[in-house]
């Protein structure tokens, strides 16, 4: 649907976690529209009539061409991460919801679908493709809101998971940058193995920690091309460095629990 409102005035940039050119405007959140975004509204429509009412409300388009999706008031952590951001209770919830938004997506109309990023075999699921908690939002240190779907796509579950591990395990070399407070107590593998437990269905540890390093791979080529052909910004090529850092130490937890 199209709404030709004129929505310029009282805009206000949303500048948290990992959000970049998008305002809001009262209860509504404008971001520039592509190709995808049909589908997406679409795909968010489909979700909350399956229950998850954590995703935003798609309310079609404004009278400058940009999405308009509902605004999930809220807290999105961005970094360095708040110190509630590792607690049990939001690792858990993390997981609970990804099952619930991954179980949404099925009977998802696929034959005119058309997505930011490309489907990944084998395409079980749609994915996220960023669950992390910069796309979330929170309340109180609770998760109540799962946002930024623009890069939506189809793909298998443990690849969402994964890169969720990654982030809230966490098993990513930049977690604690700047942080001012001791997390020496947090054990990031017992951390992976509630997530999946949370999450419900039994991958194994080595799994998980294997589809970890194809993502962030897969995330290295990603930023650099982006930085190479968009002109993009210097830390997408710093990202990239971590991303490929992060691969070779995870994956070399990987082999050891697959043969140790």
């Amino acid at each position: 649907m199209d709404n030709t409102e004129d929505n310029t005035v009282d805009e206000q940039e949303l500048t948290g976690g990992n959000t970049t050119g998008v305002v809001r405007v009262g209860d509504t959140v404008h971001r520039t529209a592509g190709p995808w975004t049909p589908t997406v509204q679409r795909l968010l429509a489909h979700v909350r009539a399956g229950g998850v009412s954590e995703v935003p409300e798609p309310l079609g388009l404004d009278d400058r061409g940009r999405e308009i999706v509902s605004f999930l008031p809220g807290d999105v952590p961005g970094w360095p991460a708040p110190e509630w951001l590792w607690s049990d209770h939001v690792l858990s919830g993390a997981g609970r919801l990804l099952r619930r938004f991954h179980d949404a997506t099925a009977g998802f109309a696929l034959s005119d679908a058309e997505w930011r990023l490309p489907a990944t075999e084998p395409a079980e699921v749609i994915c996220h493709n960023d669950p992390a908690p910069y796309n979330m939002v929170f309340r109180d240190g609770r998760l109540v809101g799962l946002i930024d779907l623009d890069t939506a796509s189809p793909g298998p579950r443990i690849l969402d998971l994964a890169y969720l591990a990654y982030r809230i395990a966490p098993l990513s070399g930049d977690a604690f940058a700047g942080a001012g407070y001791d997390v020496g107590h947090l054990d990031t593998m017992a951390r992976l193995d509630a997530l999946v437990e949370a999450y419900g269905m039994p991958f194994p540890r080595a799994e998980v920690l294997a589809a970890t390093v194809d993502k962030l791979r897969d995330l290295a080529d990603w930023s650099e091309a982006r930085a190479d052909d968009d002109g993009g910004p210097a830390e997408l090529r710093e990202h990239a460095a971590m991303y490929r850092a992060d691969a070779l130490r995870i994956a070399a937890l990987a082999d050891a629990e697959e043969h140790g």
